[in-house]
């Protein structure tokens, strides 16, 4: 569902640019209200959460998609923990739908789905690793990479089932909002990808803004 947000960036406590193939990681306080921002317009943004105060709690695409009965989140979709807790809300979406199934790309992945010449090009997974392995203080280890929210990222689903990787219904200036309704860590890799339509073929910043 379609929602605008009257919370203004000149308030917030935290901008922060992410280029494409970056990551972002930090620890948003109970509370809080996330913006993710997709700057120029069809960029995919790979989100993980975790409880802040014990990481073995993350979010669950499974508990998810079942607790609110459909694959896909916009505004007033709960995210919930693999132990059954809410852990942010949407509360404000100018997109209008958002991906809880086509995973991260990998350089696994890339070679199965594209060609074996794509292996070493830049993946979200590989972002995730830098991530966790660049900020130790957050305790997450490789182990700790699950399923994970594509924000703005296209994925219809066919009558049989199949997955499909299409255009984004993004465009410059489109937002989620999100707030947490525990201390999280938010970890995401703004996806390099530039074998599927995911971010046009064309990977551009998002911008990450936080208020109280």
């Amino acid at each position: 569902m379609i929602k605008e947000s009257t919370l203004q960036p000149a308030q917030a406590i935290l901008r922060e640019v992410v280029p494409a193939g970056e990551y972002f990681i930090r620890r948003i306080k109970i509370g809080q209200t996330l913006r993710i921002l997709d700057l120029q317009g069809n960029q995919a943004a790979d989100t993980l959460f975790y409880n802040a105060n014990d990481p073995s709690e993350r979010y669950s695409a499974m508990d998810t998609i079942r607790e609110q009965g459909n694959v896909y989140l916009s505004t007033g979709s709960a995210l919930i923990s693999n132990l059954g807790n809410v852990m942010l809300n949407i509360v404000a979406d100018t997109c209008g739908r958002h991906d809880t199934l086509g995973g991260a790309c990998a350089t696994e992945s890339n070679t199965v789905r594209y060609a074996l010449e794509k292996k070493c090009m830049h993946a979200c997974r590989d972002s995730w690793m830098l991530a966790i392995t660049e900020n130790e203080q957050f305790s997450l280890t490789k182990h700790d990479i699950t399923h994970n929210i594509n924000f703005f990222m296209n994925v219809p689903v066919s009558p049989n089932g199949e997955l499909t990787f299409a255009d984004g219904i993004s465009a410059a200036g489109k937002y989620v909002e999100l707030r947490t309704a525990m201390d999280v860590i938010v970890l995401i890799s703004n996806c390099p990808q530039l074998n599927n339509p995911c971010n046009g073929y064309n990977p551009t910043p998002i911008e990450i803004i936080v208020w109280n």
